[in-house]
C-alpha cells in the first residue's frame, strides 16, 4: 500500500549521547556506520544539527515539545515537565496514531497532577504523556536483565555492575580495559529493544499507520561493548583531543569549567573505577574513545536489523524515519567525558531524516544550522498538520523537498542549567541562587558567545581560528564590539522566543484574534 492511500508510518529513533561527527556519512575518518549511512543515502543528512540542552531530560524536552528550555523549563534530570505543554506523542495521538515507546523518555511528570504518594514522584524516568509503552527500559534495566537471565546469562550483578569487563583487561597494567562484558553482541540493551520492536512490528496491520519511538541507550555510558566491537577500533587512531596542555590549564580558563572538571568522576563512566575523569592518562582516554566508537558500531548494527525488519514487514516505502540523539559526548575533549556546559562536543548531534515521498533529495546533505526543536514541527508538517506558531522550532520539510527556505537561521542556540535543587552543590560553590545557575549559547560559523547567569564571566571564541574553543576573547579589547553584538543577538533571540502560547492572541469585541496554543491533551 502506498503512502498516498493513508498517512505514513513514523519511526523516531534516538541513540543516546551520539556525537554528530561520529558518522562515516559525515566524513569521520575512523568510525564506520554503514547502516546509518544507508539511511542517509535514501534521505537527508543534516550536518550542523544541535541539541537544545543537556543532560537527557532537558535535551529530550526540547526534542519532544519543540520548545527551547527557556519555555519548557526542564532544567535538570528530575525537573518536572509542565503538563500544559503539548508534545510529539500527544500530537501523533490526535492524528489517529497510537504512539508506542520502546526504551525510555526520561520525563519527570508534573507533580501537581499526581497524588503525594504516587511512586512516579520518585523518579525522573517517567513516560512522556501520550505514549503507549510496549517495552520500558529505564536506568535499572531490570527488564533487560530478566531477559538475559532467561538466556542463561548471570545477571545477578544488576545495573550498572553488569557492564564491567569480565577480566582485568587486554593490556598489562592498563587502567582502562577493553575486555568485553558478560553479555554478547546479540544480547545488548539495543539488541533487546530491537527484538521487541521487531516482534511488535509483526503485529501491525498494513492498512493502519503506526508511530514508534525507539529510544536506544547506546552509546551512553557505561563505556563497554561486547566482542567484536570492543577491539574494532585501534586506540591509536583518531584525531588529537581538543584540549589545553593540562586539565589544570583548562580549569584556569573559566570558573564554571573548573567546577565541572572537579565534579566528573570516573565511576560514572566505568563502574569500579575511582578518581576523577581528568586523572585518566591520554592513553586511557584513547582506549575509552575506541570503546565508544565500538558502541556506535554496535548500535549501528542494530539499526541494520531495524531497517531489515521494516522492509520485511512491507513498510519501508510507507515509513518516515528520523534518526537523531538527545545530546552528544565530550569524549576526552577538554579532559572531560559526558555532556553539559557549553562546548560543541556536548551538543552537536546526528540528524538523518528519510521520507520515501521525497526521494528526489536522497543522499543530499544540509549545512544550515538545525536544532532539536525542529523535529516536532517537521514531523507535523510531513504528516499534513500545520505546526502551531508558538513553537520555537521550524519545519525542515523545505529541505526535504529540495529547497532552501528563505530567512533560515544563521546560528545554533542552546542552553544549560547547572542548578541542583535537591543538593545545592553549584549554588554553594558559586554562592548564587538556583535560578542563576545557567548559561546560554549562540554559535555561528565564525563566533561562539556564551552568557552566564550569576555574574560568571562570559566567553567568546573565534571558531575559525580556534575550533578547539581554547582562547577566550571576551575580555580582549579588540573583540569588544563582537562581544556586544553577540550579547545583543542572544538577548534578541530570547526576547523573540519567550513563551508565545497566549502572547500571539488578543481578545477583541469579535472574539479571539490570533493563535491560542491548544496545550496538552490528556
Amino acid at each position: 500500500m502506498t503512502g498516498k492511500a493513508r498517512r505514513p508510518n513514523v519511526l523516531l529513533i534516538t541513540c543516546d549521547q551520539w556525537r554528530g561527527d561520529c558518522l562515516s556519512a559525515a566524513g569521520h575518518p575512523v568510525v564506520k556506520t554503514p547502516n546509518a549511512d544507508a539511511l542517509a543515502a535514501e534521505g537527508v543528512l543534516f550536518r550542523q544539527h544541535y541539541g537544545g540542552a543537556a543532560p537527557c531530560s532537558p535535551g529530550r524536552a526540547c526534542l519532544y515539545t519543540g520548545l527551547y528550555q527557556m519555555n519548557n523549563r526542564v532544567c535538570r534530570n528530575g525537573t518536572p515537565l509542565d503538563a500544559r505543554h503539548d508534545n510529539i506523542a500527544l500530537h501523533a495521538r490526535s492524528l489517529g496514531y497510537d504512539p508506542t515507546l520502546f526504551g525510555y523518555t526520561d520525563v519527570s511528570l508534573d507533580p501537581r497532577l499526581l497524588a503525594p504518594g504516587d511512586p512516579r514522584l520518585q523518579s525522573y524516568e517517567g513516560v512522556l504523556p501520550g505514549f503507549t509503552v510496549r517495552q520500558l527500559l529505564p536506568e535499572h534495566q531490570k527488564q533487560w536483565l530478566s531477559w538475559l537471565k532467561q538466556r542463561g546469562i548471570d545477571a545477578s550483578a544488576g545495573s550498572p555492575d553488569i557492564h564491567r569487563p569480565v577480566d582485568n583487561g587486554d593490556t598489562a597494567n592498563a587502567t582502562v580495559s577493553r575486555a568485553p562484558p558478560v553479555y554478547a553482541k546479540d544480547e545488548t540493551p539495543a539488541a533487546f529493544l530491537t527484538g521487541e520492536f521487531t516482534r511488535w512490528l509483526g503485529e501491525q496491520e498494513q492498512a493502519t499507520p503506526w508511530f514508534a519511538h525507539l529510544s536506544l541507550i547506546s552509546p551512553h555510558p557505561p563505556f563497554i561493548v561486547p566482542e567484536p566491537y570492543n577491539t574494532l577500533y585501534d586506540p591509536a587512531d583518531g584525531a588529537a583531543f581538543r584540549r589545553a596542555a593540562s586539565w589544570q590549564a583548562e580549569a584556569e580558563s573559566h570558573p564554571y569549567l573548573a567546577y565541572d572538571l572537579g565534579q566528573q568522576k570516573q565511576a560514572k563512566f566505568r563502574p569500579g573505577s575511582s578518581g576523577k575523569v581528568h586523572d585518566w592518562s591520554d592513553d586511557d582516554f584513547r582506549r575509552i574513545r575506541a570503546i565508544y566508537y565500538g558502541m556506535i558500531s554496535e548500535v549501528d548494527a542494530q539499526l541494520g536489523r531495524i531497517w531489515q525488519a521494516v522492509k520485511a514487514a512491507g513498510a519501508w516505502d510507507d515509513t518516515i524515519i528520523v534518526l537523531t540523539s538527545d545530546h552528544a559526548e565530550m569524549m576526552g575533549d577538554h579532559f572531560m567525558l559526558g555532556k553539559g556546559g557549553y562546548f560543541d562536543g556536548s551538543y552537536h548531534i546526528p540528524l538523518i531524516i528519510r521520507d520515501p515521498r521525497h526521494g528526489k533529495v536522497a543522499g543530499s546533505s544540509v549545512d544550515w544550522f538545525t536544532e532539536a526543536v525542529d523535529i516536532l514541527p517537521t514531523l507535523l508538517d510531513l504528516l499534513g498538520e500545520a505546526p502551531q506558531p508558538h513553537l520555537d522550532g521550524y519545519s525542515l520539510k523545505p529541505f526535504l523537498s529540495g529547497g532552501s527556505p528563505a530567512g533560515w537561521r544563521d546560528a545554533a542556540h542552546w542552553e544549560f542549567d547547572f542548578r541542583s535543587i535537591a543538593e545545592g552543590e553549584a549554588e554553594r560553590h558559586f554562592s548564587i541562587a538556583s535560578r542563576q545557575c545557567n548559561l546560554a549559547v549562540i554559535r555561528t560559523e565564525k563566533f561562539k558567545y556564551v552568557h552566564f547567569g550569576g555574574g560568571l564571566p562570559p566567553l567568546l571564541f573565534d571558531l575559525e581560528s580556534d575550533p578547539g574553543e581554547l582562547n577566550n576573547l571576551a575580555a580582549d579589547p579588540a573583540h569588544m564590539a563582537v562581544r556586544l553584538e553577540f550579547a545583543e543577538r542572544l538577548l534578541a533571540w530570547r526576547a523573540e522566543h519567550l513563551d508565545q502560547s497566549l502572547a500571539l492572541a488578543e481578545l477583541t469585541e469579535h472574539g479571539v484574534a490570533g493563535h491560542v496554543s491548544r496545550g496538552a491533551r490528556q
